[in-house]
């Protein structure tokens, strides 16, 4: 059947099933933040004030990636002002700031039928995308999209107001504006130049033009401009403060009169319920004030609210509340969930292409990899400050979904959503994990039962026995090789539950956790298999999704599909080399012509890297992937020591396209590095009853500093889109790292994380 986007539109509103009309209707909005007094705004992105200061607002969380720099430098560039006169604030809620080229990606996710989405919602210029996303102001903060998504706003926002304060200037002069520059804060003219502060009142009193005059060069900084040891040009605008430690995370906000809640969770199950708790041994405890509790939906909690958090703390454990749990995950019925629908559940065909007899049936090379589930292991724990007062709740939390957490909010209170009044702070690092916002219920909850201002804060082992981890994934991989001993046939069969429809049926829809798994249930799942298409001129191929039903709620993680995909295709390939006794950088090399930039990280990080080939125990292991347009390769050097697994050196080459700001690029590149290497080596977890088995951080083999190895980053310098870095080193790594012990030891190893028994 052929669609048409006015079909679809009129036949769901004449059938009544599918009110997609509603969102075409045109909207305003009020200005987000308003101007303050010395100040006037310009657009919904800028402030300038009369002292010169300029404000920009940013709509996405910073949470390490270095957002809260990245968009206020592109206006800085656009507009001509001094980096030392930028200031950054946290935009507001609102239809002004909806991330498109997220909400488009995600159509699947939020669409009533989604296999509409590639119809009516598949890009961000899309007009049901856009009004879906400003209707349901969404600012998800996710995926890398912060520069797709707001770079053109902000410089045509920075363009027009340039252009006014040029006029501005200009008139006092009697020229032409056009004929002034604006850098560097100044609007200058043949010698004479004036400042923004100066210039704003008359400025904003005029008329924008209708035509944004953007640079003829977007902001770019080239990998050769700077030199290791060389000044940075715009130096990150949240570094001081948290070197310093006046930034403001969720657990820093202090109220006056405020109170603190310690939590307590119960297991990870279908229906869990508070099956005891000696509340008499509380009363009379100094500091003490209350017990709340709940034991609505799928998980029961208990909280004990103090005038310290030390007290709140030591409350529970007095009490050694007790929980029932009926359908408690367990890791055994997990695997034998996920064995039995690898040998014997129908597979949903997520890709394919050229002559599919060839992938048919048994091939001649074969090989199976694992991923276990594993945990965010964030280094700030959950946190939430709530009052409700009036009829209101005020929420100070760090969240990536802020419109999704006021409604989740609102819903549990009985509350409309404009009641819900959400302040945004600062993460320290989420990697996902804060798309979910139940501790936000809790805190609203906590809050209205006490009648006070609460800070709930989570424990390092409430973390781990509340948060959700990312899905296991168990995949067969299989090849015909041709003659030559290159790849004919290229099949993946990858078992893992339909974790993205899971989440979006959380986020979307507001599902429990169960409900979501249910309702997600042998649905195929394409964003769960993102990344298995290899980036290799292989004739024929074929990517199956076996979804299956394992009873373990899970979550989006860093990295997220890629961080299993590239495992799977990169050691596989690096498998099929060694049978046809090719070296590894070469059996690439050969099948990438339809990649030359992919092909052109390879090529340098090998001189780089000094690499030798992998061979003679050399210690040497190589892998590249592609995310989007992002490309990466990466040569590690890893040997087996008395202690375990020593990766001693790591060198990547990256193209990301156009480079905002080089050092946050390589922050993002490293960080993505290690984090990867992080999931290599640890953070797993099994569970029992609903329990996980680890509750400390020193239970997570996570690399420390000293376990760090040495690292050089490269980019290729190239006008392309600008691509995200963030998760390009969390693919990567651990194939890289997989075929780094091959070399050293001999042994294959095919399972995430590489436990220390398995080397």
């Amino acid at each position: 059947m052929a669609f048409s986007r006015r079909g679809v539109l009129v036949g769901a509103l004449a059938g009544g099933g599918l009110a997609l009309g509603y969102v075409l209707r045109p909207r305003s909005y009020p200005l987000p933040l308003p101007a303050r007094d010395g100040e006037f705004a310009f657009d919904a992105w800028i402030r300038i004030g009369t002292d010169g200061v300029v404000t920009v607002s940013v709509p996405q969380v910073e949470m390490g990636q270095g957002v809260t720099t990245l968009i206020p430098q592109i206006v800085a560039h656009e507009l001509g002002a001094d980096w030392r006169q930028v200031a950054v604030e946290p935009a507001p809620v609102s239809g002004h700031y909806a991330n498109l080229a997220l909400a488009a990606k995600w159509a699947p996710l939020w669409m009533p039928l989604p296999a509409l989405a590639p119809v009516v919602a598949a890009t961000p210029a899309s007009l049901v995308t856009r009004r879906w996303a400003e209707g349901e102001a969404f600012t998800v903060t996710a995926d890398g999209t912060e520069i797709a998504a707001y770079e053109g706003a902000a410089r045509a926002a920075a363009a027009c107001a340039r252009a006014m304060l040029a006029q501005a200037a200009a008139a006092r002069w009697d020229v032409a504006w056009e004929e002034c520059e604006v850098a560097g804060g100044f609007v200058r003219h043949e010698g004479k130049r004036l400042p923004f502060g100066p210039l704003v009142e008359e400025a904003a009193a005029l008329s924008p033009p209708s035509t944004p005059p953007l640079r003829a060069e977007p902001m770019a900084e080239r990998p050769g401009e700077f030199p290791p040891g060389a000044a940075l040009a715009y130096p990150r605008l949240d570094l001081p403060s948290k070197v310093d430690g006046s930034f403001v995370f969720a657990a820093d906000v202090r109220l006056p009169g405020m109170v603190y809640a310690a939590i307590r969770h119960g297991p990870i199950g279908r229906k869990t319920f508070v099956s005891d708790a000696d509340e008499a041994a509380v009363k009379g405890m100094p500091g003490f004030l209350h017990i709340v509790r709940s034991e609505e939906g799928e998980a029961a909690w208990i909280a004990a609210v103090a005038t310290d958090g030390w007290t709140a703390e030591q409350a529970l454990t007095r009490m050694e509340p007790g929980f029932k749990v009926a359908g408690g995950v367990e890791t055994d019925a997990v695997e034998a969930a996920m064995n039995e629908a690898l040998h014997k559940a129908d597979a949903h065909r997520i890709h394919s292409a050229g002559d599919l007899s060839l992938v048919k049936g048994g091939m001649p090379v074969q090989r199976g990899y694992e991923v276990a589930p594993a945990l965010h292991v964030t280094i700030e724990t959950t946190a939430a400050t709530a009052w409700f007062r009036g009829g209101r709740l005020e929420l100070w939390i760090g969240t990536q979904a802020p419109e999704a957490t006021r409604q989740a909010v609102a819903r549990a209170l009985g509350l409309n959503v404009r009641d819900i009044v959400l302040y945004p702070v600062g993460i320290g690092g989420s990697f996902d994990r804060r798309l979910e916002f139940g501790h936000a219920v809790e805190a609203a909850r906590i809050a209205r039962a006490v009648d006070r201002p609460v800070q709930l804060t989570w424990s390092r082992r409430e973390e781990f026995r509340a948060g959700l981890p990312r899905a296991p994934v168990i995949a067969v991989m299989a090849a015909r090789p041709d003659t030559e001993g290159g790849v004919a046939g290229w099949r993946a069969r990858i078992t893992v539950p339909a974790t993205a429809r899971e989440f979006g049926r959380r986020l979307f829809h507001h599902d429990a956790p169960f409900d979501a798994i249910e309702a997600a249930a042998n649905e195929a799942d394409p964003m769960a298999l993102e990344g298995a298409v290899p980036p290799y001129a292989i004739p024929n191929l074929a990517i199956d999704h076996v979804p299956v039903r394992i009873g373990l709620p899970t979550a989006r993680m860093r990295g997220n599909a890629h961080g299993w995909t590239a495992f799977f295709n990169e050691s596989f390939v690096d498998e099929l080399a060694h049978k046809a006794g090719r070296e590894p950088l070469s059996y690439r090399m050969a099948m990438l012509g339809g990649d030359p930039r992919l092909a052109g990280c390879l090529q340098r990080v090998a001189a780089l890297s000094q690499w030798g080939g992998g061979g003679d125990a050399s210690g040497q292991g190589i892998a590249c992937h592609r995310i989007g347009e992002g490309r990466i390769a990466v040569v590690v050097s890893a040997r087996r020591d008395a202690e375990g697994v020593r990766v001693e050196r790591v060198s990547a080459v990256a193209d990301v396209g156009r480079i905002v700001n080089l050092d946050i690029a390589r922050q993002q590149i490293e960080g993505g590095l290690v984090f990867g290497l992080g999931l290599a080596l640890g953070c797993s977890v099994r569970y029992a009853g609903g329990r996980p088995d680890a509750e400390r951080l020193v239970s997570m083999g996570l690399p420390t500093l000293a376990d760090c190895p040495a690292m050089d980053v490269e980019f290729i310098e190239s006008r392309e889109d600008p691509a995200d870095p963030g998760e390009l080193g969390v693919a990567a790594i651990a194939p890289a790292l997989a075929n780094a012990l091959f070399s050293a030891t001999g042994l294959r190893l095919r399972r995430l994380p590489f436990f220390a028994e398995d080397v």
